[in-house]
């Protein structure tokens, strides 16, 4: 589904963490609907690092991307930037960043999430790119919703904390200059193809799906009625591309614009893989958001910006693909 029709053709986008999941989607995105753009995509890639929960410091993976024929570049936010300050880009989607909200290294996450997006913003200012940027629900916390911005902007983990950070440099940066061509978007809980290397911090919507295949039950924290704002990935790319063409720059939502129940999830999964038992469990989690619906109104007024799947929509859509993945991921093993 193509989401603008200005002329791409020769312009220069740079996707960086264009190995994880939203990032490999926006450079296959721009490579089936804007053939002629030089398309480049700079991602650290993962190694053998865990983070103490587990999780690998870096969720970058090169099947997210074998589809994918343009250039690729290798490196670190915080060491390798040096790699593209003198290359010229047009557009730059940022989407790299520690995004494991159970990590709590502080000096790690804003060295990473924050710093290098300062360092990345007067690259793209040098260069005259514009720069759209991964923000986060996240920085909401566990404020009363529906969440709009600059309301309840109060955050319960580091990670959190780090994306309100580059926020408010963002908004520090527009007081002095509104025409800077510079947005961030705030995304709710994004679900979707080509998430599945996200391993344990992949969405509830696959990790349940994978969970009532294999064996046909799944656990959820009690009672399965925490709200979310869960958001397709599909709407998610439309989101970052409308980007390019905003009336204005600033931070906006991107979600559904409505909260539902992980139990819903639950009651549209067994539409699609049939009946299976379901479990709850406590939650050890103090920083859980127990309610996230994102106020929308200003991403459709000024990115055009309409979600087009419902979460029964959504789901569906993606049912093949977590099919697919139980398949040749989890029986195979």
């Amino acid at each position: 589904m193509k989401y603008i029709y200005d002329d791409l053709a020769d312009k220069n986008i740079l996707i960086t963490g264009g190995a994880g999941f939203i990032g490999s989607n926006l450079a296959l995105y721009f490579q089936k609907h804007h053939p002629q753009a030089n398309v480049c995509v700079f991602d650290k890639f993962r190694d053998d690092t865990y983070f103490p929960s587990g999780n690998p410091t870096s969720l970058g993976h090169f099947k997210n991307l074998l589809e994918f024929h343009g250039e690729v570049i290798v490196g670190d936010l915080i060491k390798d930037l040096d790699k593209i300050k003198n290359r010229d880009f047009d557009y730059i989607f940022h989407q790299a960043a520690i995004s494991d909200t159970t990590a709590m290294d502080q000096k790690l996450m804003l060295e990473t999430n924050f710093e290098a997006f300062v360092n990345l913003y007067e690259i793209a200012r040098q260069r005259g790119a514009m720069l759209i940027y991964a923000s986060s629900a996240g920085t909401y916390g566990n404020s009363p919703a529906p969440n709009s911005l600059g309301v309840g902007e109060v955050p319960e983990n580091i990670y959190g904390y780090s994306k309100l950070q580059m926020d408010v440099f963002a908004r520090k940066i527009l007081e002095r200059d509104s025409q800077t061509p510079l947005i961030g978007l705030r995304y709710f809980n994004v679900y979707g193809e080509r998430e599945f290397y996200k391993g344990k911090t992949a969405s509830m919507i696959l990790q349940l799906g994978l969970q009532a295949l294999e064996h046909k039950k799944v656990r959820l924290f009690k009672h399965g009625e925490q709200l979310r704002d869960f958001v397709y990935i599909k709407d998610v790319i439309q989101a970052n591309v409308k980007a390019i063409e905003a009336r204005a720059s600033g931070v906006y939502n991107v979600g559904a614009g409505v909260a539902r129940s992980f139990n819903d999830i639950v009651e549209i999964l067994k539409k699609h893989l049939g009946d299976f038992e379901v479990e709850y469990i406590d939650n050890p989690y103090v920083f859980y958001q127990n309610h996230t619906q994102a106020d929308i109104s200003l991403s459709e007024e000024f990115l055009s910006y309409t979600p087009r799947f419902s979460l029964e929509q959504g789901i569906e859509s993606y049912i093949p693909e977590i099919v697919r993945i139980f398949e040749t991921q989890v029986r195979a093993r």
